[in-house]
């Protein structure tokens, strides 16, 4: 059987994008951006000193001393609202983070990926401040694409989406919906499903009351348009397990069959994901933005090259929905 992340990598050998990784001095970007260009996945820029050594077929760029005027530029039309100074931007541009996402504003590249050495506050936050959000768009939220082992008793080798694990702290009934819709719709460009998003709580269909339950039966009327089959309230429970489902919400389009999970709040989303990776067994990709004008992702500081390979791939995915949007 053909992995979910075997066919990510196939769509990218296709689609061929190119990514600027912002992290060049980190041996595990420098091992990915090889295997990357050695595996036809994308092509690869990485970001770093000039003079590092790199593999044959990636390209190096030099924050420092690259383009440097039409990178101020750039940088003064993406924060003119803070009315920075020539100086400040002069500063700026040399920040590999901000760099990389000024390539991918101006179209140098199609997308970057960082997170490896800095934090997941520091390349949401830059990505916010150049890239910006998809018109129409209420909120950048972020996901992780699961992949259960080949061993799991229900469901080996299959995927899901876990969604907000790493960016909304505590979203409201109408941000839930919100990230709901965004999850939905990175699952089918991902995947390739008919989404079934299971709004998660302590409670199922009216079993416990109190006002955090209350906030997620309201997001669920915020989603009574929506093109997607979602229920909730919902314990993880009977979102997962059929037999559980058809006794705990007996009916429900989406009990005991939901391949994309919502969460109340952060806490919840963060735990949630870390436990199926560290005793579950499941991949953990992400934190993958969602809701962004051209794609930019989040790396664990923690991972491993073939994480970095894994979200080339998720990544190029991304680029494909966001052009067929765009042409659609």
């Amino acid at each position: 059987m053909t992995s979910p992340l075997d066919t990510l990598r196939e769509r990218a050998r296709a689609a061929r994008h190119h990514v600027v990784l912002s992290e060049g001095t980190d041996a595990r970007v420098v091992e990915a951006a090889a295997r990357a260009v050695d595996e036809g996945i994308a092509e690869v820029t990485v970001l770093a000193p000039e003079g590092t050594e790199l593999p044959r077929g990636v390209t190096l760029r030099d924050p420092a001393t690259s383009e440097t005027d039409a990178m101020i530029e750039a940088y003064l039309e993406a924060r003119a609202q803070r009315h920075p100074t020539r100086e400040d931007a002069a500063k700026a541009v040399r920040d590999p983070l901000v760099h990389a996402a000024l390539m991918v504003r101006t179209g140098r590249a199609d997308n970057t990926i960082g997170g490896a050495v800095h934090t997941t506050s520091d390349t949401v936050r830059i990505a916010l401040q150049v890239i910006g959000t998809a018109p129409g768009v209420p909120l950048v939220s972020s996901f992780f694409l699961m992949v259960l082992p080949e061993t799991h008793p229900t469901r080996p080798g299959g995927a899901m989406i876990f969604s907000d694990c790493a960016i909304v702290i505590e979203p409201d009934a109408e941000e839930l919906a919100a990230i709901a819709r965004q999850a939905a719709a990175s699952a089918r460009a991902l995947l390739g499903i008919d989404p079934r998003v299971a709004l998660l709580s302590f409670s199922t269909r009216g079993s416990a009351h109190h006002r955090r339950v209350t906030k997620v039966t309201e997001a669920l009327k915020h989603l009574a348009d929506a093109p997607f089959a979602v229920d909730g309230e919902m314990q993880f429970d009977a979102a997962f397990d059929a037999g559980v489902g058809a006794s705990k919400a007996p009916g429900s389009p989406v009990a005991g069959h939901a391949d994309v999970l919502v969460f109340p709040d952060l806490d919840a989303g963060n735990i949630a994901y870390k436990i199926a990776q560290r005793i579950g067994g499941a991949t953990a990709i992400g934190p993958i933005l969602q809701g962004l004008a051209k794609p930019a992702n989040d790396l664990s500081r923690g991972c491993s090259t073939g994480d970095i390979l894994d979200m080339i791939a998720v990544t190029s995915a991304q680029i494909d929905a966001l052009q067929k949007a765009e042409t659609t």
